[in-house]
């Protein structure tokens, strides 16, 4: 039923100038005719060529005028489906869109189902499964980082590699196949172990590429967390609304003001920050107050950069504190209040830490020195630089299949070394590529193997 009934809904939300309804299917350029009627021609609709535009009068089947629109015609298999399609361009009214799609029911078409555009297209051949992913993931996008990922996903740059990957595997899985044809000549060896344990290990290497890849793009879809830290009255609330540039934190000379945390994003060069403010870390006898100290430190663990703010020279013990939360995280020390700090105590120093920090001196109050920090926030989250051809991990899905498929090829490389037979390194093999496959959505049969043996490595003819 799914690719023999012809589909229709808005491809536009309604509200604007203009909008569009789209209809797919082996009937969507007869049902838009029975209901389209074209100016300036006597020309059928069924007669138009492929990719062509078409200026008329929408009708419902009584005849009563919707409006008049732009037809757009593709013929399969050359549409985003795959199918005979049609793009119905009108005024963008909510009542111009929707009498639109229900006089296109009334002719013959049903009410698309979420996302079916997007499956007829997979299932047509039209992209692999990844790329259909990465077409809501472009939806989804919130800045240039995120969009640059998913376009590039959607060209396929994350399928070619997952190609190479598979051929490569394809390879070694026909060399021991056809090891186990000639099983009964012992000394016949067509899979040198060497050389399989070397295309294993650079297999292996660019699987470890794209799962280390993962926290990246994890980061980049939801916003690295930057948690500003601090004693009470550091100025951690007023660079908040600095970094924000709104005024999304009371400012107050009173101690605890802050007593939950804070939240709010912005964009750095394209790539989203996601600034906490967490309440000042003090001793109080305050049960509320403690309570956000509390949830300070939890989000202290969470973040992946650190701004520890600070207006004097910090205790040894306050120090400890703090360092005791942030092991293994990129913290940049941010000495607030430049405009009161004499130039005597202007540095300030760390003697007891193994490594200087990061470190920037600013005015919150005034704005002084803020730019400079964006810089090396920016700076700091070392974000690779990504192009239409990056190929950065973002699905949590793709993640898993690669995480069990860097396991499988593991497996094998350890078979290798303790010289395992043919039979167990295959399978091996094979659930690697049935790893990779899930992500694209395809899969490896029997004849593709056979077929891979008899291209490459056939005997004698």
């Amino acid at each position: 039923m799914l690719n023999t009934d012809t589909i229709v809904a808005l491809a536009t939300p309604s509200g604007g100038a203009i909008g569009m309804v789209r209809l797919s299917g082996p009937d969507a350029i007869a049902i838009t005719s029975r209901l389209f009627k074209p100016k300036n021609t006597k020309k059928k609709l069924r007669e138009a060529q492929a990719n062509t535009l078409h200026y008329g009068i929408l009708h419902t089947l009584k005849g009563d005028e919707i409006d008049e629109v732009m037809v757009s015609v593709y013929h399969a298999p050359h549409s985003y489906t795959g199918e005979e399609s049609v793009e119905i361009t009108c005024h963008g009214s909510s009542y111009i869109m929707q009498s639109a799609v229900h006089a296109l029911i009334d002719a013959g078409a049903r009410q698309a189902r979420p996302g079916e555009y997007t499956q007829r297209a997979y299932l047509n051949g039209k992209m692999d499964l990844s790329q259909a992913e990465a077409v809501a993931d472009l939806i989804a996008s919130t800045n240039r980082a995120t969009h640059k990922i998913a376009l590039s996903q959607l060209k396929g740059h994350f399928s070619n590699k997952l190609l190479i990957l598979r051929d490569q595997l394809l390879k070694m899985t026909s060399l021991l196949e056809l090891e186990l044809d000639f099983s009964d000549h012992e000394d016949l060896e067509f899979a040198n172990r060497d050389e399989l344990k070397a295309l294993a290990c650079t297999i292996s290497n660019h699987i470890k590429s794209l799962t280390h890849s993962f926290e990246t793009g994890k980061a980049l879809k939801k916003g690295i967390p930057v948690a500003i830290v601090g004693n009470t009255n550091v100025g951690k609330s007023t660079l908040l609304n600095q970094l924000l540039h709104e005024e999304k934190a009371i400012v107050s000379d009173v101690h605890g003001t802050t007593r939950d945390v804070i939240e709010d994003t912005m964009e750095i060069h394209g790539v989203t920050f996601r600034f906490i403010d967490t309440a000042g870390l003090r001793h109080t006898q305050d049960k509320v107050e403690r309570i956000g100290i509390e949830r300070a430190y939890q989000k202290l663990e969470e973040a992946a950069i650190v701004l520890w703010v600070i207006d004097q020279q910090p205790t040894q013990k306050e120090s400890d504190q703090i360092l005791s939360h942030i092991e293994d995280k990129k913290v940049v020390l941010v000495k607030n209040k430049a405009d009161l700090i004499s130039s005597s105590n202007a540095s300030l120093a760390f003697p007891s830490l193994p490594s200087p920090l990061l470190h920037i001196s600013i005015s919150a109050k005034h704005g002084q020195g803020i730019q400079e920090l964006e810089e090396l926030i920016y700076a700091t989250a070392d974000i690779p630089e990504l192009d239409e051809n990056s190929v950065i991990v973002t699905n949590a899905r793709h993640y898993e299949a690669l995480s069990r498929a860097q396991v499988s090829i593991s497996r094998v490389i350890e078979g290798l070394d303790l010289n395992l037979s043919g039979d167990l390194l295959a399978e091996d093999l094979r659930i690697c590529l049935e790893e990779l496959a899930e992500i694209t959505g395809g899969a490896i049969t029997s004849n593709e193997v056979l077929g891979n043996i008899f291209k490459h490595f056939c005997i004698g003819k």
